[in-house]
């Protein structure tokens, strides 16, 4: 008998040793599987708006589950590795240091195994996530994850060095050298199906008659004015066959295939112990992206992940004791519509804001005064400064940054230009998008402005339908709990994205094993969390920043 074999058998006898009534009442069974679900680029009017054709899972958490329609991820980066990162941490970015995707899972030390694509870690993650804490009260706890995205996959496990697999753009799912050397014989048999290949010319339809959608289904502005109308077929070539699949919906199948066979090969959920598996779906991004999330192609995905995830659950009940699993679904993020159908007119430039001259000219003066070129940096709305660079030319760093913010505010569309200095103050008295600023910055990154376009604004070379701002369109997310331990009924007072972990943490009976920004979301758990011991009061004191 293996040493798990045996620790099972003996956890088991204990479980089914005899308890009385009110010590049962007490200490409810803690799940053996915990189900974090990610669906990238999924707003809560979707799930309200299209009700009535769910038939899988969506329909199950909404009839089931419960189901909060206002939470908000309170910090001002709305892409998708910050938002995996504090959804299944507890933790903003400011303190969880993923603070946009250019700076999330990169990582030239952590080659790929296979499959195309550069190394990817969790190097830049800081601190814990949800299975760290519950791995911390049980090392014999695993956790497997997978997602079409290295970060998707990457980011809900934090820094744990667990299975986790993303897809390599070959048809084959891969992982990094941060996790293993090898693919295990169970992957390797997985990839070896070339099941991603089996998709290659074939046609996406609507699932429903066309009376089912309202939406146009030709709007020139969508997927870059080609293809803009169903069918849409996948390329027979090979390469680009395999590579395009990640825009199709059959993406998500590919990857809730690749969850369950590791479910099963993990045996994963068997118990004693409380495991964890984490599935981000990411073909939604694509599908919003590419046609915009008033398109006829986003409807008909969405209505296809209420499938997919109808077969998830179903499978996972057939394979596991469906009172011992408990799901969490998130996103990490939402999405804007494209400027086009916000804005009259014909110019392509319309509601669409460009930096880059400014941005130039500020360069251009510093390097014709003997500065380097990345003493001063513009990426995703923030200017970063290298304060000892400057200083070391002669150059009062604060003087250029306010010529860079005066510049910016006479742009068309531009909404605010904060001074990072002055973010906890404004924060203070009530701004919101200042407050979800300041969540977004760690204290040691060296940014001294952050911009804010007006609503419905994009940054200018952008032509896909996109997210990354900090009003509500972006930051509003749904949640939904189902299983064990959850009062069903839909919960309309607002919550944030960190609270998700702690109350996933609530359920499996263990607490954050260091200070976090999310509470616990009682009003959902039919009982009570345990009392916290006294050094968990502080981790769940929660930081207000």
């Amino acid at each position: 008998m293996t040493l798990r074999a045996l620790r099972r058998a003996v956890a088991g006898a204990l479980v089914c040793a005899p308890l009385l009534p009110s010590a049962l009442a007490a200490q409810p069974l803690k799940p053996t599987l915990i189900v974090q679900i990610t669906i990238d680029q999924l707003r809560p009017d979707y799930l309200d708006k299209w009700a009535p054709q769910f038939t899988g899972g969506f329909r199950r958490f909404l009839t089931q589950g419960a189901f909060f329609p206002e939470t908000f991820h309170d910090h001002a980066t709305t892409e998708t590795a910050p938002g995996h990162a504090t959804l299944w941490s507890g933790r903003i970015p400011a303190n969880n240091g993923i603070v946009i995707n250019d700076l999330g899972v990169s990582d030239a030390q952590a080659p790929l195994l296979l499959g195309r694509g550069g190394g990817a870690s969790p190097w830049r993650f800081r601190g814990s996530a949800l299975f760290d804490w519950i791995r911390s009260r049980d090392q014999f706890s695993r956790a497997r994850s997978v997602s079409r995205k290295d970060r998707g996959a990457i980011l809900p496990l934090g820094k744990a060095k667990q299975q986790v697999y993303w897809y390599g753009l070959d048809g084959r799912f891969t992982t990094s050298r941060y996790y293993g050397d090898t693919l295990p014989t169970w992957v390797q048999q997985f990839n070896a199906r070339e099941q991603a290949a089996t998709y290659l010319g074939q046609t996406w339809n609507p699932l429903l008659p066309a009376s089912a959608y309202p939406e146009r289904d030709s709007v020139a502005y969508e997927h870059e004015g080609k293809d803009i109308a169903f069918p849409h077929t996948l390329g027979t070539d090979r390469r680009r066959g395999l590579d395009s699949l990640t825009a199709f919906p059959w993406m998500d199948d590919l990857t809730v295939d690749m969850a369950l066979a590791g479910v099963q090969a993990m045996e994963l959920g068997k118990g004693p112990t409380t495991d964890v598996l984490a599935v981000s779906l990411s073909t939604t991004d694509a599908i919003g992206h590419g046609w915009g999330p008033d398109s006829k192609e986003l409807h008909d995905q969405v209505l296809r992940v209420d499938r997919v995830l109808g077969r998830l659950i179903d499978s996972l009940y057939t394979l596991r004791d469906s009172t011992r699993i408990v799901f969490a679904l998130g996103s990490d993020h939402g999405v804007t519509p494209y400027p086009e159908a916000a804005f009259p007119g014909t110019d392509p430039n319309r509601g669409r804001v460009d930096v880059r001259p400014v941005i130039d000219a500020v360069r251009s003066a510093l390097v014709a005064g003997g500065l380097e070129t990345d003493a001063l940096e513009y990426q995703d709305r923030m200017l970063m400064v290298d304060r000892d660079r400057f200083a070391a030319k002669g150059i009062n760093a604060d003087s250029v940054v306010e010529r860079v913010r005066t510049a910016l505010l006479t742009l068309p569309g531009m909404a605010q230009v904060y001074r990072v200095r002055d973010l906890p103050t404004l924060a203070a008295r009530g701004d919101k998008v200042a407050r979800r600023w300041m969540h977004s910055l760690p204290a040691d990154m060296n940014v001294a402005l952050t911009v804010v376009f007006k609503p419905g604004y994009y940054v200018a070379t952008t032509r896909s339908a996109t997210h990354g701002m900090p009003y509500d369109l972006d930051a509003k997310i749904p949640v939904l709990f189902l299983g064990p331990g959850i009062k069903a009924g839909r919960y309309p007072a607002p919550i944030r994205s960190v609270d998700v972990a702690p109350t996933l943490a609530a359920l499996a009976q263990v607490v954050p094993i260091e200070r976090i920004d999310g509470r616990v979301l009682t009003q959902v758990l039919t009982t009570p969390p345990r009392p916290a011991r006294p050094a968990a009061k502080a981790a769940n004191r929660g930081v207000r920043r």
